[in-house]
């Protein structure tokens, strides 16, 4: 057995598209174009406008936030929600008081085969 920490202080800090407060820890990134990441939105944060390099997928562990695509308004997110973002598609998120998310980022994302739409 083995015991591994993804805690917020062993993460690398995000500074690029004039994002602030925000940290993420890769958990698993295969040789194939796929990877996991776990993220950490400080208060006050925001991953600044940016286009996904590939299919995303955020899944919303603790906390809120924020979400939003270029030119929309931001919509609420909570634990137990999932946002996609399309490959090229802008967006940008952030949060208030503080959220943490798994990120997965790949282009064999299917999350309409598993997930059910937030209505």
């Amino acid at each position: 057995m083995r015991i591994y920490s993804f805690k917020q202080t062993t993460g690398k800090s995000i500074e690029k598209f004039n994002s602030q407060n925000v940290t993420i820890h890769p958990l698993l990134k295969p040789d194939e174009s796929f990877q996991i990441g776990y993220f950490y939105l400080e208060a006050e944060s925001v991953l600044g406008m940016h286009p996904a390099m590939c299919d995303q997928l955020l899944m919303i562990t603790s906390g809120s936030g924020w979400v939003r695509i270029e030119g929309e308004e931001k919509i609420m997110v909570e634990p137990g929600m999932a946002v996609y973002w399309q490959a090229g598609e802008m967006h940008e998120s952030g949060s208030d008081k503080g959220m943490t998310a798994i990120v997965a980022e790949g282009s064999r994302l299917d999350p309409d085969r598993f997930l059910h739409l937030n209505t």
